[in-house]
């Protein structure tokens, strides 16, 4: 019975921001449980994840474009549809963010984080949704942060925007649990990606941090794979609305 509740053989996925970072480790670790993955990314490397990963005999579909252009974002998810299938599995982690103080804080940037980091999370969310709603079953996982709990340092877009992640989960549980669909997040805490650099090239605030972190250190993408094997399984089929920190305890203090 363990087996079964954890088997992800054959399923079929869609991941955001799936090349690098913390999206490339996701996309790994499904594609090595025997999912069938397509990975939407803006990026040029794109092309070179799915090279990588073909060459392991891993099924997987590269499907470049902008999730924050709607019609491009609906494109991409008909060329989806149409390589997959059918839909289990949806991955919101594309996310970009830009750092200024609140009161300098440009209205283009500010709008260009909440369209990628919320506005096309809801959007595909809604073309899965349906999808998942007419097979009377899914799963939906959101890519939160720890700056859904908290507001951070010159991040007033992000962490509004990451809230939202929190709240539009549990919203969407509420609107669909009944319907058999599954929607909860994962809150990565302090990771070692590029999307960090700036904090992790700044000893001072790197080391205050590993102070705070009972776990003391760092996470990696890797630590992201298990919670999210978890939340993509029939294990996780009575788990609903939840936004579940990986953070090395940094919330407990």
């Amino acid at each position: 019975m363990l087996n079964r509740l954890f088997d992800l053989t054959g399923k079929k996925a869609i991941i955001t921001g799936g090349a690098q970072g913390l999206g490339y480790a996701m996309t790994a670790g499904l594609l090595e449980s025997g999912v069938e993955v397509a990975v939407f990314d803006i990026q040029d490397k794109l092309a070179a994840i799915v090279s990588e990963f073909s060459g392991k005999s891993f099924i997987i579909h590269g499907i470049q474009g902008d999730v924050s252009n709607e019609q491009e974002l609906g494109e991409m998810f008909a060329q989806a549809m149409k390589y997959l299938g059918k839909i289990d599995i949806l991955v919101n982690n594309a996310g970009i963010t830009r750092r200024h103080r609140a009161d300098e804080f440009p209205i283009a940037d500010w709008d260009d984080i909440f369209n990628v980091n919320l506005r096309a999370v809801f959007m595909l969310c809604k073309m899965v949704g349906n999808e998942m709603i007419k097979q009377g079953k899914g799963k939906i996982i959101n890519i939160a942060s720890m700056n859904s709990f908290l507001g951070g340092i010159n991040n007033s877009a992000y962490a509004s925007a990451k809230g939202g992640i929190a709240l539009l989960t549990k919203s969407l549980a509420s609107d669909w649990a009944g319907f058999g669909v599954n929607v909860n997040a994962i809150a990565p805490g302090y990771m070692d990606t590029e999307l960090n650099k700036a904090i992790i090239s700044d000893k001072k605030r790197y080391t205050s941090i590993c102070q705070r972190i009972p776990a003391g250190k760092w996470g990696t993408p890797n630590d992201l794979i298990g919670p999210l094997l978890f939340l993509a399984s029939e294990s996780s089929n009575y788990v609903n609305g939840v936004v579940l920190p990986v953070d090395g305890g940094y919330l407990v203090r």
